[in-house]
Order: structure tokens, then sequence, then C-alpha cells
């Protein structure tokens, strides 16, 4: 049994009530989440020191992606675009602490594309039925193969990072962020369980607890002001 948590984006203050509430029902289970630690939310840096001390878990998401690409590639484009999209309050919560940004950057980039636990498929964004043809027809019996296919299209718009269609049934529970809903949603066609509600936008945090492959309780946690005021909080 674990639990996984949905999309944080800088929400250090709900992340940390929410993994509160999760060790004092299930003191000892495994703590997992989906990515995007950073942007949109205030305390970026807070979130993964929070992440590192807690030892939980993560994939890498888009948002980390791009925070990682922008900082050490000095890519104008690619600097302007993280901004954009919510990079300029993940910048503002390193400013009094720049010597943490490479310790940081270096945790984030050895994060996984993604976990197969045995109680369930862990990824950012799950596997695009667009690659049906190309993966091994036995995905869960070919993963060094698979990650290796993922891993050459990680900026592609139905990567593993960033896809927003429809998965591939992989004949596991794929539990996924990145897709923003209000609730959490078990599409039963692909057996994907969407568990990022947009605690960015003042919506709240959640985690479920899976155990093989089922959804034995969902818990959540309200966003906490503090953590996305500003131009996110109604998205």
């Amino acid at each position: 049994m674990i639990a996984v948590i949905g999309d944080i984006h800088g929400c250090y203050h709900t992340l940390k009530h929410l993994v509160d509430k999760l060790r004092n029902k299930y003191a000892d289970i495994p703590l997992y989440c989906v990515g995007d630690l950073v942007d949109r939310g205030n305390f970026s840096l807070e979130v993964v020191e929070f992440v590192k001390s807690e030892r939980i878990i993560f994939t890498l998401g888009n948002h980390d992606l791009m925070f990682y690409f922008s900082m050490q590639e000095q890519n104008f484009e690619a600097h302007t675009n993280w901004l954009y999209n919510g990079g300029d309050t993940t910048l503002k919560s390193y400013l009094n602490s720049m010597n943490k940004i490479d310790e940081h950057l270096k945790f984030i980039f050895n994060a996984p594309i993604f976990l197969n636990h045995a109680d369930c498929f862990i990824s950012h964004a799950g596997i695009s039925k667009s690659y049906k043809y190309s993966l091994p027809e036995e995905i869960l019996k070919n993963l060094d193969i698979v990650k290796e296919i993922l891993k050459k299209d990680l900026l592609d718009r139905n990567s593993i990072l960033w896809c927003r269609g429809e998965l591939l049934n992989i004949g596991k529970l794929q539990v996924v962020g990145h897709t923003h809903r209000k609730e959490i949603f078990h599409d039963l066609n692909t057996n994907t369980l969407y568990i990022d509600t947009t605690a960015f936008g003042m919506n709240k945090l959640s985690a479920a607890i899976i155990d093989n492959n089922k959804v034995v309780e969902v818990i959540e946690e309200k966003t906490y002001k503090d953590d996305s005021e500003g131009r996110w909080a109604n998205y």
C-alpha cells in the first residue's frame, strides 16, 4: 500500500498539512508524487526541501524539466517560456537562497520518468495511446526498452511528461497528474487515475491511497491562501 500525491506546484503549506494527515492515518506508508514540484505556487524551494527531507519519491514533471533546462541551458527562449508558465514564482522563491539551486536542479533531474510499483504505475502525464505501435506489446515486461524510447521524446506534446490525450491501457493502474481537474478521476477505459486537483489554482492537493491497483481512499487538503495568491489563484 502506498500514497501518491498530485502536482504540488510550490504549495508548501498545503503539502505539509496533507503529509501530516497521511502520516496520522497511515503512519508508515511510503509517499510518492507524480511530479511538478515547482512553479506557479509561491514556495517551490521549500517544497523541494520538504520532499527531500520527507523522502517522498517523485517522477519528473514537465515543469520540473522546464526549471532544469531554463537554469542549466541558459537558453533565452526556454527561459522566457518557463517564466511565462509559472517559473517567475519559482525564481522568486530562490532569490535569497541561490546557493540551493544547483543542488535542487540535480535532485530534480535525477528523478525517474516513471515508477513501476507493485501497487500501480506512476508517471507525470502517462503513456500516450500514440505509442501503441512503437512500444513493445508487453510494456510491463520490457520496461528498459520502454524507458529508452520514452526518454527520447521528453519534449514532445505526447510524451510521458506532456500528454493530455488518451492514454494506453497498459494492463495496470496508471496514476498520473498534469491534467488539471477539480476532483480525482478514474478513467475506467484506460485504467488511469488522474490526481492533479489544481492545488495552485486554490482548489486542493490530493493523495490517493492505493493497494494492489485499487484506490483505497482519497485524502485531500484545501489549498492554503499563502501558497498560491496572484495570477494563478483562479486558474
